[in-house]
């Protein structure tokens, strides 16, 4: 993209007090003639996104991540810029893409909106939070959706983008928000200074993010579905998007509207939500009557049609399943006038919270008082393989333990640091189990814990119990471990554990 470019683009209303012009200037030369794709927000989403706009399929952009000047933003994006990628998953795609992109010069991470002038193409990928309400158990009393961050993070779109910029929202929304919350601010923003509203392109599009193995090609192989505010949006988010995604493996569908768009996104995670929460009571009933859900759930997956029945487990975390069905049924009564909440999605994020608390029950029912007892959690991120603890159940399964006066170690492949917890986590599995713990807690899936030097690291270890709150242990290894340990596995009936220690 020409830099002169920047001199049609109106007067910003304000000017930035973080300036990196110098650095975003001398990155434009290097990659003059390239169109420019800004991502604002570099987490889990727009990290990744930005290395796939950097590697895309058919045009090779110029790409640079814009988020909040911050000190934890400050040092995300000097890590990105040196050479070192903030994001720890099990794919090394990442890395390879990361690679690619600092060979070709083609990506850079700033603070400065600035950015946001210089873009043929922005994408947003910042948080939209839902505040909830709780009671001690869990249960889900009150919510609501506090949109003051992401109407920021537009309006400053507003002020810096030019006229002609496709604005492409790839952030989980209340279906509405991009006709009645995104065009109006980016509307106002533009005829305050002095530019056309109806030349910029407004689309939606959202990921269906798989952090783990597939993180890359959850973004870049996934199906998806599109829209835009109106024809020509729609037509300029399909042209975008067969840039960088490969569709030759799946799908882009569009739908007839944004609205449209946004409420394919929760509705699907709603879906996916209930399906959790049918699964958490059953887990329940299964215990009372000492039977294996885990078989039982196997035996029907084995009917195509009830192929995605899901498996018990202690919890639902990160950040899709925890807050999309509550914006579904906010967006249902804010935005369209409805009486009516969306009763059986608002419950499946209620009986899913309760999930943590329903574990450790269950862990004190079986293994009975944990006072002063040493206790190993294995795992504290929300899902296998990634290091993502952004809602962790993890989190609130370990606050009720630590209420207990256990002595606790924790330890996870890919999270060196719990934010969430203030606290350290142990890389070398080996020291966690030096601490000679009397409980170990599988908590979350990752490989590391399913291999067989796992399971013969802990068969080596005194007689400890064990509980599996996640079903990370096959049937062989719980029969291995359960001749020398006290086993249980959450929704699994004590009868059908061999507790030779018993």
């Amino acid at each position: 993209m020409n830099l002169s470019k920047q001199s049609n683009l109106g007067k910003p209303k304000k000017i930035s007090d973080f300036d990196d012009r110098e650095a975003i200037t001398e990155f434009l030369s290097k990659n003059e003639g390239k169109r420019v794709v800004v991502v604002q927000g570099l987490g889990f989403v727009g990290a990744v996104m930005a290395l796939v706009c950097a590697n895309g399929v058919s045009e090779e952009y110029a790409v640079i991540g814009v988020d909040l000047p911050d000190e934890k933003n400050f040092l995300k994006i000097k890590s990105i810029n040196d050479g070192v990628f903030p994001l720890n998953a099990d794919d090394p795609k990442i890395y390879e893409f990361y690679n690619n992109s600092l060979e070709k010069g083609n990506l850079l991470a700033t603070y400065d909106p600035l950015a946001y002038g210089f873009a043929d193409v922005i994408v947003v990928d910042v948080n939209l939070d839902v505040e909830k309400v709780s009671s001690s158990t869990g249960n889900l009393k009150n919510f609501d959706v506090d949109l003051d961050n992401f109407k920021n993070a537009i309006k400053t779109i507003g002020t810096y983008c030019h006229e002609n910029v496709l604005v492409l929202v790839e952030t989980t929304v209340p279906p509405g928000t991009c006709e009645k919350i995104v065009k109006p601010i980016i509307d106002k923003e533009l005829s305050e200074r002095g530019l056309k509203v109806d030349r910029y392109k407004l689309g939606h599009s959202y990921e269906r993010v798989m952090p783990g193995p597939e993180y890359i090609n959850s973004i870049r192989e996934f199906p998806r579905v599109y829209s835009g505010i109106n024809d020509s949006s729609a037509d300029a988010t399909e042209a975008f998007l067969k840039t960088i995604i490969n569709t030759e493996t799946c799908a882009l569908t569009r739908l007839e509207n944004t609205t449209a768009t946004e409420m394919a996104k929760v509705l699907e995670n709603s879906y996916r939500a209930t399906n959790i929460a049918f699964a958490v009571e059953w887990s329940r009933y299964a215990e009372e009557a000492g039977v294996d859900l885990y078989d039982i759930v196997n035996a029907i997956r084995v009917r195509k049609t009830h192929a995605n029945l899901m498996y018990p487990g202690i919890g639902v975390g990160g950040y899709c399943l925890t807050k999309d069905p509550l914006l579904a049924s906010w967006s249902r009564k804010e935005f369209f006038d409805s009486d009516s909440d969306l009763d059986m999605s608002i419950n499946s994020v209620s009986v899913n919270d309760q999930m943590p608390v329903f574990a450790f029950n269950r862990l004190v029912q079986v293994f009975g008082s944990l006072q002063g007892k040493r206790v190993v959690i294995l795992g504290v991120s929300y899902r296998g393989d990634v290091g993502d603890t952004r809602f962790s159940p993890v989190e609130v399964f370990v606050n009720l333990i630590q209420k207990e006066d256990a002595l606790m170690r924790f330890h996870d492949p890919y999270v060196s640091n719990w934010e969430e917890q203030d606290c350290e986590v142990e890389s070398d599995l080996s020291l966690v189990l030096d601490f000679n713990p009397e409980i170990i807690v599988f908590s979350a899936g990752h490989s590391l814990y399913k291999k067989d030097e796992t399971i013969e690291a802990l068969f080596s270890l005194s007689e400890v119990k064990i509980f599996d709150a996640i079903g990370t242990l096959n049937k062989e290894q719980i029969l291995t471990l359960g001749s020398k340990h006290k086993v249980s596995v959450l929704g699994c009936g004590d009868e059908n554990i061999n507790f030779c220690n018993k």
